[in-house]
């Protein structure tokens, strides 16, 4: 890592550390407008991250990248995405019942029904609205969980994320660098009847499933469909989104398992149907899709 980046590193740790000390302490309204100001100005600065949401959403929408609604659908997925951070650095302040209440909630009686069984939970979710919220929701209504967190740059910043998804009531598997057995601590917890959540809808790790997405192959994880396939877990899709200043959560039914085929054959069904869920989820709200990354194989190749 080169001095640059590592400075540039320790500006967003220390930016994020001001955040969950000062944001609690202001009034929610104007550090709202703040941080709206602050998205419409990266918006027009017309980076990287820009770009390449903007060119997801054409995908997305099957709009020309250079349009107007393209545009204007990039700007409201810019402020979408910063007012994720300025709840998250509020949310540990929060009562419990301010955020079950503000949180509306469709199919919460799969997650219930299936824990209230002995039947273990799998919850997987686009990178969308504010996962962070939902979270502290599932916990709020009873069901702690256990999930796998990307390693941020530098250290402190993951400790920091990692140390405020403790604080909702989170049990948090890093990604790389921890003891390497994430999928059996995951197994064990829903073969338990527990809950564990996932993002499912980027594959991090280089061995994921190939799946149809918006007309183009891309790949997705194969956890969240191989713990269905190997526990007998229940594998929920959820759609998360922005309802005012409320918040939307939508968690679908059971994706089936195959009764027939291979352990491949049946993850790979199971990973395209999660897919095609997601797809109708993200059609219906693409300005709460925080996507910013290359995604399909095709631009991956660029």
């Amino acid at each position: 890592m080169s001095e640059k980046a590592s400075a540039a590193d320790r500006v967003v740790a220390a930016g994020f550390a001001a955040g969950w000390t000062l944001v609690p302490l202001l009034p929610e309204r104007p550090t709202a407008a703040v941080f709206r100001f602050l998205a419409d100005r990266v918006w027009s600065r017309r980076g990287k991250s820009v770009r390449r949401l903007e060119s997801n959403l054409a995908r997305v929408t099957g709009l020309d990248v250079d349009s107007r609604e393209v545009r204007e659908l990039g700007k409201a997925g810019m402020r979408s995405y910063f007012r994720y951070f300025h709840e998250i650095f509020r949310l540990p302040s929060m009562k419990t019942e301010e955020i079950v209440r503000r949180s509306h909630v469709i199919g919460a009686e799969h997650v219930h029904t299936n824990v209230a069984a002995g039947r273990g939970v799998v919850l997987a979710l686009p990178h969308m609205g504010n996962w962070d919220q939902a979270g502290a929701w599932l916990v709020g209504v009873g069901h702690p969980f256990a999930t796998v967190a990307e390693r941020l740059r530098p250290e402190s910043l993951f400790r920091r994320y990692v140390a405020f998804r403790e604080g909702l009531g989170m049990e948090v598997l890093p990604l790389t660098g921890g003891d390497g057995h994430n999928f059996g601590t995951l197994a064990t917890r829903v073969r338990k009847g527990g809950v564990v959540c996932l993002p499912a809808e980027r594959d991090l790790t280089k061995s994921g499933v190939e799946v149809r997405f918006f007309g183009a192959s891309t790949k997705v994880p194969a956890g969240p469909p191989l713990l269905a396939v190997q526990t007998g877990a229940a594998l929920l899709p959820a759609i998360l989104y922005n309802v005012g200043d409320d918040w939307g959560i939508h968690i679908h039914e059971e994706i089936a398992v195959p009764s027939e085929g291979s352990r491949q054959e049946k993850v790979a069904a199971v990973a395209q149907s999660l897919a095609d869920v997601f797809e109708k989820g993200i059609s219906e709200h693409p300005e709460d899709w925080h996507m910013m990354q290359r995604l399909w194989l095709e631009d991956l190749a660029r």
